[in-house]
């Protein structure tokens, strides 16, 4: 009888274990993951960035499509006589195959003497076309002045074109090309993540909230008192001494953090009328009224004669006619919205065009109605 009985428990025991396992399943099925991005797409580490480049330098060997600029032609002068070419005092000069570029790069951090970079070389002259030229050794300087990179070699134009008997043709962009590993690097930026005890990341996005939630996701990987969020920007990580700072660094990155939502925001481009919101945006009940007014003006010549063998002269005027076309307006009442998809229908529900919906959005939000901060670009 007691074995019978233990076994009945025992049944009973796993009956309810496979119950508890398939109610955890099914709610497991309903649990909807937070959205979390890694550490390394929200933020980025202080002092690691990249420097913009510039040069002026010559490009040579055009198709008849270069500039006749004064300063093209004083800085082919000034580059034939450090060849040791000296032209007589006076002499003109006819240069169709040569133009003055602007070269323009970036430096990335932690470049070291050698490296190639990628270069924009842009006309800043008449020329009409680069295709098919060859940029002269040109030095480029940083904002501090100092040569950082010297870039030479072959344009490469995406553009293409052709002009016959007064007729042209032209697809994309003929006077901008680019030059692959066209640069090299010839002087390195100081490297000063390691000189400090402290490293900093900066959010891309300034925002307490996730500053706040960055800062518990350091400590709870690394341990408290790791990281301190210092404002709604910048967190100050304590990182472990030189030899495995780069490992440190590579598992800072590593963290995955859920962001705080950010603020309702609607963005509208006056030029274009286009419109974007994101998810915060929330709508409450409002009416909203929309028609349209044109106004339409039609002028047509009138032309006065004298009679015959009269001394008279013919004058002509202007005869306008003025019509005002006003379409009949609808009084619409909008429900409220508690998310996205809701403040959507309720907006198509006006029936207005792009452009009219820009003053009907800062009309609501004038209201009171419209919970998003209106930021026109």
């Amino acid at each position: 009888m007691n074995m019978m009985t233990h076994q009945h428990s025992k049944n009973t025991s796993h009956v309810w274990r496979d119950i508890c396992c398939a109610l955890l399943s099914i709610s497991l099925l309903f649990i909807q993951p937070a959205h979390a991005e890694r550490l390394k797409d929200l933020a980025t580490i202080q002092g690691v960035r990249n420097n913009q480049l510039i040069g002026y330098g010559l490009v040579v060997g055009l198709d008849g499509t270069g500039d006749q600029t004064p300063y093209t032609v004083q800085s082919m002068i000034s580059m034939m006589q450090q060849m040791g070419v000296n032209l007589p005092a006076g002499t003109s000069i006819q240069m169709k195959n040569v133009a003055s570029v602007i070269i323009t790069g970036s430096l990335p951090a932690f470049a070291q003497p050698g490296q190639t970079l990628d270069v924009t070389v842009s006309s800043m002259g008449s020329a009409k076309s680069l295709r098919g030229g060859t940029l002269l050794m040109t030095p480029l300087k940083g904002a501090d002045g100092q040569i950082y990179a010297m870039a030479q070699g072959n344009l490469v134009v995406g553009g293409v074109g052709a002009s016959a008997n007064g007729s042209q043709t032209q697809i994309n962009h003929l006077s901008v090309g680019r030059i692959s590993d066209g640069a090299t690097v010839e002087r390195s930026i100081p490297n000063t993540i390691n000189l400090t005890d402290n490293v900093n990341l900066e959010l891309k996005e300034s925002d307490f909230s996730t500053a706040s939630l960055v800062a518990d996701a350091i400590n709870k990987r690394f341990g408290q008192n790791t990281a301190l969020a210092q404002d709604g920007r910048v967190i100050r990580v304590q990182a472990p001494a030189n030899s495995s700072r780069v490992s440190f660094l590579a598992d800072l990155e590593k963290i995955n953090v859920a962001p705080a939502p950010t603020n309702a925001k609607i963005i509208m481009n006056a030029r274009t009328g286009s419109v974007v919101m994101n998810q915060a945006v929330t709508l409450e009940s409002c009416a909203v009224s929309h028609g349209n007014l044109s106004v339409v003006i039609n002028t047509d010549p009138v032309i006065s004669q004298p009679g015959a063998l009269s001394s008279g002269q013919t004058i002509s005027t202007a005869r306008s006619q003025i019509e005002i076309n006003k379409e009949p307006g609808k009084v619409l009442k909008l429900n409220s919205g508690a998310n996205l998809s809701d403040v959507v229908k309720a907006l198509n529900a006006i029936g207005a065009t792009p452009q009219d919906l820009l003053a009907i959005l800062q009309a609501m939000k004038a209201a009171g109605s419209l919970h998003a901060d209106l930021e026109v670009i």
